[in-house]
């Protein structure tokens, strides 16, 4: 109250009522109980972890740039991807899976199963990763005469960092699932980037040379650090919160509603990620290195729909088990609505700012602005649902975002293959964007007829108010 009654003096007078609702509006979230508040909460918890490691991941990707050069950055970028995106799969949607029971067990009060779930999730993690790791092997020894040999060593170590990116993506799942949005959120995305800056530094200062594979040491490094050190913070909360008791384990339950939301995430990811992928296929590290500029670049935006889909899983959660279908409602468009209008506003914001932030990677790094401007077009048309994917899972709707995200991954992996040889980054660019307009178009339908939700940005929640219908 006093800093609203502070700002009403301070403001113009024409700036005055609309900031005071703001201050109000932000004081009632940051105070009131609930679930929705909680989740706001989370959300703008989340969005301030994301702001600080968007301006984290550009400033490390610049400085990365800058030391190894186009041709290094994009060698080291394109293997990094890859691991990252491989290793999130290697869960089997085990860390979605977590934020989708746990929440309802606890307000069952049914501890045991919480114990035995997190428990359980976490060993499944490290295993898969393992499993992983072992694989990737093989497969690089089999394929390796197939492989550019300046990719060889880089892949061989990124590897290794596979089971600890499985386990802090169950890590980030426990802390989400309980509402715990720093400890979810500042390993992968604060932590492991500044270690990462950190060792290679170190490592430089030290004598080693300036390319990918000393890059690859030190990502390799900073994820085992990074993810050592969730684990026991994230182990010690876990146990003040429930204490130590009997677990029950539902193993076959629990991964008959994470096989699907794999198959999902895992389409998800590739979704995002296939464009640089096929980029380092078809297209020289160089090539690699400005695009990805531009999309990391272009990320400042993306951190909205993660930080709003973060907050948003855990209340869509208990609302189908406590709720009616007219605040499920309600809530889905709201968060489609809180990613939306801010993605706008910082996409508009970026966009100008975009030679400038593409000139601090190296001079060649701004031909990558037109890949900025087609981008932003995609990504603002799958702000338009929100969260959807989101809300599907949630209902237990995921065979429905199985064929739906492959229908979408299909065409991107088409049009990026067929735009790229001829077009090249802009090529790349065009197929992202209309695959995320797709994407939004097919999740629009999928929420209509699956939950009978008007889920967009500007519809507004039914006036019904009937029981659930989605449990």
């Amino acid at each position: 109250m006093a800093v609203i009654e502070t700002a009403e003096k301070m403001l113009p007078a024409g700036l005055r009522p609309a900031g005071v609702r703001m201050l109000r509006t932000l004081a009632a979230c940051l105070t009131a109980r609930g679930e929705k508040a909680a989740a706001q909460r989370m959300a703008l918890t989340a969005f301030s972890i994301r702001i600080v490691s968007a301006a984290l991941a550009l400033l490390s990707q610049i400085v990365l740039a800058r030391l190894m050069g186009e041709y290094e950055y994009g060698i080291f970028v394109f293997v990094w991807v890859l691991i990252v995106l491989f290793g999130d799969l290697s869960c089997l949607g085990f860390h979605t899976a977590i934020v989708r029971f746990l929440p309802q067990y606890r307000a069952a009060g049914a501890l045991e199963k919480i114990r035995g779930l997190t428990g359980t999730a976490r060993i499944f993690g490290l295993l898969s990763g393992t499993a992983a790791l072992a694989i990737g092997m093989i497969a690089l020894h089999v394929f390796s005469d197939r492989i550019e040999n300046y990719y060889v060593i880089p892949i061989f170590l990124g590897l290794i960092a596979m089971p600890m990116i499985a386990l802090g993506d169950i890590l980030e799942g426990t802390s989400r699932a309980n509402h715990w949005p720093v400890m979810a959120l500042s390993p992968a995305y604060i932590v492991r980037p500044v270690l990462i800056i950190l060792f290679m530094l170190t490592a430089i200062g030290l004598g080693a040379p300036q390319t990918a594979v000393t890059a690859m040491q030190a990502a390799l490094a900073a994820t085992y650090v990074t993810a050592v050190g969730q684990y026991v913070a994230t182990l010690l909360r876990l146990r003040r919160h429930y204490q130590e008791g009997p677990r029950e384990v539902d193993f076959l339950g629990w991964l008959g509603v994470a096989f699907p939301i794999f198959l999902i995430e895992g389409v998800s990811f590739l979704l995002t990620n296939s464009d640089v992928v096929v980029v380092g296929i078809f297209l020289e590290p160089h090539d690699v290195a400005i695009y990805f500029a531009a999309a990391k670049t272009m990320a400042l935006v993306h951190f909205i729909n993660f930080s709003v889909k973060a907050a948003s899983g855990p209340r869509f959660s208990s609302l189908i088990a406590e709720g009616t279908r007219q605040q499920l409602a309600a809530a889905a468009i709201d968060a489609a609505r809180w990613t939306f209008w801010p993605a706008l506003a910082i996409g508009l914001a970026v966009l100008a700012a975009g030679h400038v932030l593409l000139s601090l990677f190296g001079g060649a790094f701004t031909a990558g602005y037109l890949v900025m401007v087609i981008l932003l077009a995609g990504i603002l048309a799958k702000a338009l649902v929100g969260p959807a994917e989101t809300l599907l899972m949630m209902a237990g709707k995921q065979n429905i975002c199985v064929l739906l995200y492959a229908g979408a991954l299909t065409a991107n992996i088409s049009l990026n293959v067929l735009l790229i040889p001829g077009l090249g980054i802009k090529g790349a660019a065009i197929a992202t964007a209309s695959a995320m307009g797709v994407e939004a178009i097919l999740l629009h339908v999928a929420v209509r007829r699956a939950l009978g939700i008007a889920l967009f940005a500007f519809a507004t929640p039914p006036a019904a108010k009937t029981d659930m219908e989605v449990r």
